[in-house]
């Protein structure tokens, strides 16, 4: 009985599941397309039909790994507006101190991976970048002109998101700072070091003293809440 063949989609999609599980055990670099290719029951002609590089598998994997976070997922949902924006910044602050300042972690992999890519012919990282300005960029933009239009913000950029790469690339240099074993540079300590790198980003997006007051200490305290409760569970 021959067997049913599977449709673009289908294949695209068990070229993921698979792929997900190689660079898992064995990491970017690791990884080869012949292996990915031969994980998946198919010829590297036919990987490559669907995903032109490795790069851009990878890129694919991170984005839908980045779409299924439930967090983003709860941030995607609130309404645009000045306080979805401080909740928005306070997120960003957050991944980058937590998730990538483990070297061993995988966002610490990914974040080493992103500054080869910088020093080599950059696919992977502007791939990366086109998928976060993709799923991030239209609530951040949103947001930001909902805070303007509302007084609590000056317009500082016809651009808004033009000033969400400049808030990412901040984060992303203190982040380098803390992949070594031994921090590159001696920042202070996290509670202090969040919320100054939040009042710093806030600001530099045109957001008045008084609706940072407003919106950050509430957030952060929130955040402290729900931590607070998860560990007690």
């Amino acid at each position: 009985m021959l067997q049913k063949r599977m449709t673009s989609d289908s294949r695209r999609r068990q070229i993921l599941d698979v792929a997900k599980g190689c660079f898992s055990r064995h990491g970017f670099a690791g990884t080869t397309t012949k292996s990915l290719a031969a994980a998946a029951g198919i010829s590297e002609g036919l990987l490559f039909k669907h995903f032109p590089t490795k790069a851009a598998l990878y890129a694919e994997i991170l984005a839908e790994s980045c779409e299924a976070d439930p967090d983003l997922i709860r941030l995607m949902e609130l309404e645009p507006s000045t306080a979805t924006l401080v909740q928005f910044v306070r997120e960003m602050v957050r991944h980058f101190l937590d998730d990538c300042a483990a070297s061993d972690h995988e966002e610490g992999q990914k974040l080493r991976l992103m500054v080869s890519s910088h020093l080599g012919d950059g696919e992977f990282v502007r791939l990366v970048y086109e998928k976060v300005g993709k799923i991030l960029g239209p609530v951040f933009a949103i947001s930001l002109e909902r805070a303007v239009a509302v007084g609590d913000a000056t317009r500082v950029s016809t651009t808004p998101l033009n000033l969400f790469w400049f808030a990412h690339n901040l984060l992303h240099t203190v982040a380098l700072t803390r992949l070594p074993a031994v921090p590159s540079l001696p920042y202070p300590a996290d509670p202090y070091l969040e919320r100054q790198l939040c009042d710093f980003i806030l600001r530099g997006l045109g957001l008045s003293d008084a609706a940072i007051r407003a919106n950050l200490d509430r957030v952060l305290s929130d955040s402290q809440m729900t931590e607070l409760v998860t560990e007690s569970a």
